[in-house]
C-alpha cells in the first residue's frame, strides 16, 4: 500500500511539473495571449481572496452575535443543503484568522475582502438593542492583523446575513424600513473602523440574494410562488422586485451616510458589488440577439441602470409592467451615483434563446425576460464545467462584462471582487492528490489574462480578489464543493494546507517567474 503511495505521489509531481512549465504554451492557443507578470499590472493594483462571514467565521453562538437569516434557514431546512450542513463552525475563521492572514502574506497578497456580519455588531438587527462591543473587537483585531501584514481590508456589509430579528419583525427586504436600519448598521462600522478600512462595500450581490431567495427559493428565507417549488410562502412575480428595490435604497442610504458624515475625515472610498455573467446568443438570429441583451438587462442591467442612470432599463419596465417598483423622483436622484467604485463577480457565461411570450397564468422573475439560459447548445457545453452545476469555464466572458460595462455605464472604477471555480470534495483523495487542481490554476491565469486586456484597452480595473482563499461553506453545497485555493481538512481541525494553485499565486506574485 505505501508503494502505491509513494508512486501516486511521484506520478502527481510529475503532473505538477508539467502543467506549471506548460501553462504559458497552452494559453497560447488564444491569439490574444499576452504575458502575465505581476510587473506587467499597473504598480497600485491588488491582488487579493476573498470571503464572506457566514462562509467562514463559524462562532454562530460565540461573542455576543446574534442569529442571522442563514442560520435560521439551515437549521430549519437542513433538507436544503446538499449534505444537511450549515455554518455553525464553517472554517472557524473568528478563532484562526491569524494563521489565515500569516497565509496570505507568505502568498504575497496585498488585499484582502471579507463581510462584517450584520448581526455580530448588532445582535438584534438595529441601534435600539444596542452595539455589541465584542463584534466591534473581533473586526478591529482582523482588521489590524491585515494591516499589521501589508493587507488592504476590503470590507463588504452585507454579504446576505440578514440579521433573523429583522426578518421577524417586519420581513427584513421585502420593506422598506431595512433601508433606515441597514444605515444605522452601516454608520456603526464607519464609525468603529472607518479610520483604517480606506475600501467598503455595502452589498454583494444583490441578484443572487434577491432571486435565489425569493425568485426560485432555494437560497435564504427560500421564499417563491407555490407553482415554482415547495416554499413556505411567497411570490415569484412580485417579492424578487420588492427586494432588488430596497436593497437599491438601502444602498442609496448607506452611501449617503458615508459621504455626508465619513468620507471626507477618513479619506475612503465606497462601492456595491454585483455579479454578472455574460450571456451569449444561442445563434445569429434576431430575437436570440434580443433574448441575450434581456438577460443581461435583467440580470446586471437590474441594478447598474439605477446606479448609473436612476432608473430600471426599459426592458425591465416594459415586461414587468406594474410589478416593477418605482423610484420617487427624490429615490432616484440618491440611488444613480451612489458609488466610487464598482465590484464585479464574474463565474461563468450562457447561452441565451428567446423564450417567446411567458404564460399569463404562471408569471415570475425566470419568466419575465422571455429568455432560455443554458451552458449547452445543441449538447455541447460552452467550456468545462465545474463542480457547481452553475458554473461553465468561459474566460472570454470577463472580457466581454468589462467591456461591456466601460461602454455602457461610463468605463467606472473596478475591482474584480469575486472569480473563481470549484472542484468536488472527494473523499477517497489522498491528501497530495487533493492539493493538486490544475484546473484552477488554468482558470485563473486565463481569466488574468482576459482582464489584464481590457486595462490595456482602457478598462479602470484595480483589483482582483479570488475566490477564495480557503475552502468552505459554499451555501446549498454545504462542504461538497471547494473553491479553495488553500485546502481545509475538514476532519481533522479545519487544519490549512496549500493547494498547487496557491504556490502559483506567489510564484506570479513575488516575480519568481512569468508565466
Amino acid at each position: 500500500m505505501e508503494l502505491i503511495k509513494a508512486y501516486r505521489r511521484f506520478l502527481l509531481f510529475l503532473l505538477s511539473l508539467t502543467f506549471v512549465h506548460g501553462i504559458a504554451a497552452s494559453s497560447a492557443d488564444d491569439e490574444d495571449t499576452i504575458s502575465l507578470n505581476r510587473r506587467n499590472f499597473p504598480d497600485d493594483f491588488i491582488f487579493g481572496t476573498a470571503s464572506s462571514s457566514y462562509q467562514y467565521e463559524g462562532a454562530a453562538k460565540r461573542g455576543g452575535k446574534g442569529a442571522s437569516l442563514w442560520d435560521a434557514y439551515t437549521h430549519r431546512h437542513p433538507e436544503k443543503i446538499k449534505d444537511g450542513s450549515n455554518g455553525d463552525v464553517a472554517v472557524d475563521f473568528y478563532h484562526q484568522y491569524k494563521e489565515d492572514v500569516k497565509l496570505m502574506k507568505e502568498m504575497g497578497l496585498n488585499g484582502f475582502r471579507f463581510s462584517i456580519s450584520w448581526p455580530r455588531i448588532l445582535p438584534h438587527g438595529n441601534l435600539r438593542g444596542g452595539v455589541n462591543e465584542k463584534g466591534i473587537q473581533f473586526y478591529n483585531n482582523l482588521i489590524d492583523e491585515l494591516l499589521a501584514n501589508g493587507l488592504e481590508p476590503f470590507v463588504t456589509l452585507f454579504h446576505w446575513d440578514t440579521p433573523e430579528s429583522l426578518e421577524e419583525a417586519y420581513g427584513g427586504f421585502l420593506s422598506s424600513k431595512i433601508a433606515k436600519d441597514f444605515r444605522d448598521y452601516a454608520d456603526a462600522c464607519f464609525k468603529a473602523f472607518g479610520d483604517r478600512v480606506k475600501h467598503w462595500i455595502t452589498l454583494n450581490e444583490p441578484w443572487t440574494y434577491s432571486v435565489g431567495g425569493y425568485d426560485g427559493g432555494k437560497l435564504a428565507p427560500g421564499r417563491c410562488s407555490s407553482w415554482v417549488a415547495n416554499c413556505t410562502g411567497g411570490d415569484s412575480a412580485t417579492e424578487p422586485y420588492i427586494v432588488a428595490h430596497n436593497l437599491l435604497l438601502a444602498q442609496a442610504a448607506a452611501v449617503k451616510r458615508y459621504k455626508t458624515k465619513y468620507q471626507a475625515s477618513q479619506k475612503g472610498s465606497i462601492g456595491i458589488t454585483h455579479v454578472a455573467h455574460w450571456f451569449l446568443p444561442s445563434s445569429k438570429t434576431r430575437s436570440n440577439i434580443d433574448a441575450a441583451q434581456r438577460a443581461v438587462d435583467f440580470m446586471y442591467g437590474w441594478f447598474m441602470d439605477p446606479l448609473v442612470h436612476g432608473d430600471y432599463p426599459l426592458t425591465m419596465r416594459n415586461y414587468v409592467g406594474e410589478r416593477l417598483p418605482k423610484f420617487t423622483e427624490k429615490e432616484s436622484k440618491r440611488v444613480k451615483g451612489s458609488f466610487d467604485f464598482i465590484g464585479l463577480n464574474y463565474y461563468t457565461t450562457y447561452y441565451a434563446t428567446d423564450a417567446g411570450t411567458p404564460n399569463a397564468v404562471n408569471v415570475s422573475y425566470s419568466t419575465d425576460s422571455r429568455s432560455n439560459l443554458s451552458g449547452t447548445r445543441n449538447g455541447i457545453p460552452i467550456g468545462p464545467q465545474g463542480a457547481s452545476s452553475w458554473l461553465y469555464v468561459y474566460p472570454r466572458g470577463i472580457r466581454d462584462v468589462l467591456i461591456y460595462t466601460k461602454k455602457r455605464y461610463n468605463n467606472p472604477l473596478i475591482y474584480i471582487t469575486e472569480n473563481g471555480i470549484s472542484e468536488f470534495n472527494n473523499e477517497t483523495l489522498i491528501l497530495e492528490e487533493a492539493l493538486q487542481d490544475p484546473m484552477r490554476i488554468r482558470y485563473y491565469d486565463d481569466h488574468l489574462r482576459k482582464i489584464q486586456e481590457t486595462i490595456r484597452g482602457g478598462a479602470r480595473v484595480k483589483g482582483y480578489f479570488a475566490w477564495s482563499l480557503l475552502d468552505n461553506f459554499e451555501w446549498l453545497d454545504g462542504y461538497t464543493v471547494r473553491f479553495g485555493i488553500n485546502y481545509v481538512d475538514y476532519k481533522n481541525g479545519l487544519k490549512r494546507y496549500r493547494k498547487q494553485s496557491s504556490y502559483w499565486f506567489e510564484k506570479l506574485l513575488k516575480g519568481h517567474g512569468q508565466y
